[in-house]
Parts: C-alpha cells; sequence; structure tokens
C-alpha cells in the first residue's frame, strides 16, 4: 500500500513518519534536517543541546539556548520547506525557557513528554507552532488534554503515543514493560484514540496520532496505520544513517548488538529507560559513579544520591566513547544490520 500523508493542521508530511528526537545530540540540525527533507518530520532533541559549546559546563542554562537557535536555523536553512519539530523533556529544570526559544525560533512543533508538559500551550502563544504531548496511558492522555482545555481553552495540535518497546526513557514500570513484550500496545491505542476523539469533536478539528516504540519497517508502519493511527514516530532506525549526528562508534554500537544486549536500566530521573548493555551499564549496576559536578539538568536528579551523571554519560556515548557512556535504543535495536542513508532507509520504509 501507499502510505497515507500526516496532516497536522496546516502542515502535511508527505510521509507519516517523525524522527523521534535523541539526546543528547544525537539528532540535531543533520538528521532532523535530512528526514525532513525527504518528506517525514525531522526532530531536534532539546536535551543539553548545547553540549559541545565552550561554556556549557559553567554556563549550561545559556548554552543551552544559543544552541537550540542555532540548531533550528541551520536544519532550516538545511530544509527550507521541510517540517522540523524540537523535543523537550518536561521534568527538566528551564523547561519554559527552552520551550519558548523553539517557538520563537521557527520550530513548526514542540513534541514534549517524560512527564506532564502542563504549561507548554503558553509557551508558544503568538506563534505558528504547533504542540504535541508524548503519553503512554489513555489516563495520561486525558489528564493533559483536559488540563490544556480548562487552563489554556485549546488542545492539542497532534499526539503521539510512546508504546513500552521504545528506546531511552520509558513511562512504564519495569513489570509494564515484562507484560507488553508480546503485544502491539493495541488495546491502549484504541482507547487513546476514543479520548483524543473527544476532544477532536469538542474542538471541532483533526487532531493525529502517531504511536512509537518498536516500530521498525513497513509492514509495522502499515498495522499501526490500520487501527486508525496517524503515523508513527521512529528513532532507533535513523540512528543507523550517515546523518545521525552521533560518532560513528555510537552507530556502530546498533550494527553490532545482539538481542541479549538490549536492557532495562535505572535512570537517575527515577523512570526505567532502554539501552545497550556495556562496560558502563555492568559497572553503574554493581556500584555508585558519583558525579563530578552538576548540570542542574533534571527536577528529580539528586546529585548527592543520582546512581551516575546521565548527562556526561550521554555525551561520552554521542562523542563516540561507548564503553564508558550511556547508549539509549528502542527494542529492535539488534534487528539494524547496517549503516545506511537517510534517504534509502525513507524509500525501504515506504516503497512496496
Amino acid at each position: 500500500m501507499k502510505l497515507p500523508a500526516l496532516h497536522i493542521g496546516n502542515l502535511t508530511a508527505t510521509v507519516p513518519i517523525v524522527q523521534g528526537g535523541m539526546g543528547i545530540g544525537v539528532s540535531l540540525s543533520g538528521l532532523a534536517s535530512a528526514v525532513a527533507n525527504e518528506g517525514g518530520v525531522g526532530v531536534i532533541s532539546a536535551a543539553n543541546v548545547g553540549f559541545n559549546e565552550p561554556d556549557f559546563k559553567t554556563n549550561t542554562v545559556n548554552a543551552n539556548l544559543r544552541a537550540l537557535k542555532s540548531e533550528l536555523l541551520k536544519a532550516r536553512e538545511k530544509a527550507k520547506t521541510g517540517i522540523i519539530g524540537v523535543n523537550i523533556m518536561s521534568k527538566g529544570h528551564h523547561y519554559e525557557d527552552y520551550a519558548r526559544c523553539a517557538a520563537e525560533n521557527g520550530a513548526d512543533i514542540i513534541f514534549s513528554g517524560a512527564g506532564l508538559p502542563a504549561d507548554l500551550p503558553a509557551c508558544v502563544e503568538g506563534t505558528d507552532t504547533k504542540i504535541a504531548p508524548i503519553i503512554g496511558s489513555p489516563k495520561a492522555a486525558r489528564v493533559i488534554l483536559k488540563l490544556w482545555e480548562r487552563h489554556h481553552h485549546r488542545t492539542a495540535d497532534m499526539v503521539v503515543i510512546e508504546g513500552p518497546k521504545a528506546g531511552g526513557h520509558l513511562g512504564y514500570t519495569r513489570e509494564q514493560v515484562k507484560e507488553h513484550e508480546s503485544d502491539g500496545y493495541e488495546k491502549e491505542i484504541k482507547e487513546i484514540l476514543a479520548v483524543v476523539k473527544e476532544f477532536e469533536e469538542k474542538f471541532e478539528k483533526k487532531i493525529p496520532v502517531i504511536f512509537g516504540g518498536g516500530v521498525f519497517d513497513k509492514k509495522d508502519i502499515e498495522h499501526y496505520l490500520s487501527l486508525g493511527l496517524s503515523g508513527v514516530q521512529m528513532a532507533t532506525r535513523f540512528v543507523a544513517t550517515k546523518e545521525c549526528d552521533a560518532a560513528d562508534e555510537f552507530k556502530q554500537m546498533y550494527v553490532n548488538a545482539k538481542e541479549s544486549d538490549v536492557t532495562i536500566v535505572q535512570s537517575p530521573v527515577h523512570m526505567p529507560g532502554r539501552a545497550l548493555l556495556n562496560p558502563f551499564v555492568k559497572a553503574f549496576t554493581e556500584h555508585r559513579i558519583p558525579p563530578q559536578g552538576c548540570f542542574h539538568c533534571l527536577k528529580t536528579c539528586d546529585p548527592a544520591t543520582t546512581p551516575y551523571c546521565i548527562t556526561m554519560a550521554l555525551i561520552r556515548a554521542v562523542h563516540g566513547d561507548v564503553d564508558h557512556g550511556l547508549v539509549f535504543c528502542g527494542a529492535n535495536a539488534y534487528r539494524i544490520d547496517k549503516i545506511t542513508t537517510v534517504h534509502d532507509l525513507i524509500q525501504e520504509l515506504t516503497q512496496d
């Protein structure tokens, strides 16, 4: 089947694929613009996006805001007519500053999860930036949509369901992840679609709903479209591309991974996360690795008790020090067997 376009208000992605935001530094302007140029939605991760700035350690917030603006402008220059989004974690300090920066510098859409982004509508007020909460349950969908209706008199422009097979931080307990190992989260998807439909009728607008988490090939995309979804979010597949902003050593970890290497780790944000097993994961599982300083990036992280500094772990990994860093991945990372290009990947995912 020919995949349908994804309509987000007045925006149209000719390919119904949103490239998931991956931090730190895995999805910046290079990857996002390449996906946007192929007709999908390219997404820059705002998670400590200024990690390469010279004053990152001493002036973290300003370094991040400066870099986020720069990455957005670079992405727009490379993909003049494509759709460029920004992913911002709700649990981060200075969330509103990053959201306003994204909106003021031309982000077409802000995706926000890892908590409920209660004040996101206020951050984009007066701009054309669209908003999309990332949720994992019917309850979360209803809570955030009611919250936005009550306090901001508006609703979402799109909703992203992130299932338990996603990479990085998961909005599920370890038990829930195990419970959904062999299903496609279909019952919950249908319940979330029903919740969103209520708000579509209330606001008289179409709210596309997309699903991410374990989506690997065209067969998967067609399956989720058949459930009534408007598209999919994919992140893991885009890591093993030449345009991905991470170091080659990071990408090669995916190519070399075995199924037994994909594991669930405990994150300092008090959420489980899916990552590849490496010496660093083994080390912090056995003993605490005290952080050397703190970037005050996460509201729920206490440097006095955190098992390790997630910011430095992710920076080491994206720079290529994969033995001493944290390499987040989706459940199907082990199925990747080569580095390709974004163009060839999109062709593989859309052509018969």
